[in-house]
């Protein structure tokens, strides 16, 4: 590739001249068709994740903790399930699959004297808008009512606090219980989470709702949707770059300036007319092959840092571009996201042709390999039944690297840490 080395457009001059825009078109175009066509002949390769980080992934958590499930009145998950089943379907699914995961799991103890973990099963995200948005406004009285009921049924959390019990918390700012980050910044992490794991699917740097023990997960997406749209192996990756979603939420920011603090509003207004970006708002029944048939899938921020299309990009070997600054990614210990994804700033997204377009072919066909490595893809997933090295035994991986427990986590006599009246009026109501 001829035009590797030099750089697409010199910053330092005010006007590129023309020929170097014509030079840069035709550098453009070049990469794209050169990996279109050799996409087809590599991408059937994989190569192992090297060093610990491949051995964390292909871990085995059996034998390693003892988890206790505890009992719940049907009234904080089956029960909301009963009454909108689109909670099985949606981003934030992981809270109920995980309870079915841990009720015949081998980690499962029926002796809770024995147990390294405790969990609390409730599905706070299964509230859902008539266009199946979930609401979390209740979800802090569901969190408080549950604690309070196996604080005063069983004697494991009082002489902790939580500090050996965890919690699923999957919403946009997880523990924070709200979708817009102005907002979950303000409640800040529920009081009596503050001593729990959280297992949450929202993760970023130096973050009022990122605890710092707080196990990162994937957000939920159906894999026997996902396995019913693989094309063969050898189909050519035509499309340079592919996002379908929103650019402005019309109905919450119009002007874009807020929501997704503007990067996409950026992807769009720059990017619109760039025939190597096929970007839209339109989702077709294609979405899923068109992602296999990509080189590289935009997973801008939206409210929150992440979105579905993070894990479906990974499953599809598509190269995720990762717009997000400070993102905390999923299993960070065991997955190479540095490795297999492209990371763009995000005032950087003017420049994201330029980029896309600089980036090595040898690199990128490295990145490709490491994608079909199908360890890597079980990791994203939450499959029915569970299967080895899947999402919900990377979350044992990471409870069980937590082990053994410091004894300072265990209270003396008398002793309390967390205030349960702190927090807003409302949270305080009987639910």
């Amino acid at each position: 590739m001829p035009c590797l080395p030099s750089p697409l457009w010199n910053p330092t001059l005010q006007t590129p001249p023309s020929d170097m825009m014509n030079r840069s078109s035709l550098c453009a175009l070049l990469l794209f068709l050169f990996f279109a066509a050799s996409s087809a002949e590599h991408n059937v390769r994989t190569e192992r994740i090297s060093g610990s980080a491949g051995d964390v992934l292909e871990d085995n958590p059996v034998g390693k903790l003892k988890v206790y499930v505890y009992e719940l009145p049907s009234k904080y998950n089956k029960k909301l399930l009963q009454k909108d089943p689109r909670c099985l379907t949606h981003m934030f699914a992981a809270e109920i699959f995980m309870h079915r995961f841990l009720l015949s799991s081998p980690v499962r103890t029926r002796n809770p004297d024995e147990a390294d973990w405790f969990y609390t099963p409730i599905y706070p995200t299964c509230d859902l808008t008539p266009t199946g948005l979930p609401l979390p406004f209740k979800s802090p009285r569901m969190m408080r009512s549950a604690i309070q009921l196996i604080s005063s049924n069983w004697p494991y959390w009082n002489r902790t606090e939580g500090a050996d019990h965890f919690f699923v918390v999957p919403h946009d700012f997880g523990a924070c219980f709200h979708y817009q980050e102005e907002k979950a910044i303000e409640r800040g992490i529920l009081p009596l989470l503050q001593r729990a794991t959280l297992v949450q699917t929202f993760g970023q740097r130096n973050h009022v709702c990122l605890d710092q023990g707080s196990i990162t997960i994937p957000p939920f997406a159906p894999p026997q949707k996902m396995q019913a749209h693989l094309i063969p192996p050898d189909v050519p990756r035509s499309i340079f770059v592919y996002f379908r979603g929103l650019f402005y939420d019309v109905n919450n920011d119009p002007e874009g300036g807020y929501y997704a603090r503007g990067a996409r509003a950026a992807v769009w207004e720059n990017f619109k007319n760039n025939p190597l970006f096929d970007i839209s708002t339109d989702h077709p029944t294609t979405y899923y092959e068109d992602m296999q048939r990509s080189i590289f899938c935009l997973c801008p921020l939206g409210w929150a840092p992440w979105s579905p299309r993070l894990v479906e990009a990974v499953v599809f070997g598509c190269i995720p571009v990762i717009i997000a600054d400070d993102i905390v990614l999923p299993f960070a210990d065991a997955i190479p996201w540095e490795e297999i994804g492209v990371f763009v700033g995000e005032k950087d997204v003017p420049e994201l042709d330029t980029i896309l377009t600089s980036i090595p072919t040898e690199v990128i066909l490295r990145k490709q390999r490491l994608l079909a490595n199908p360890s890597m893809k079980q990791a994203m997933l939450f499959p029915q039944p569970a299967q080895p090295g899947d999402a919900f035994h990377q979350i044992l991986n990471g409870l069980a690297r937590k082990l053994p427990h410091d004894r300072s986590i265990y209270l003396k006599a008398g002793e309390k840490v967390l205030n349960w009246t702190a927090g807003p009026v409302g949270d305080l109501k009987p639910w």
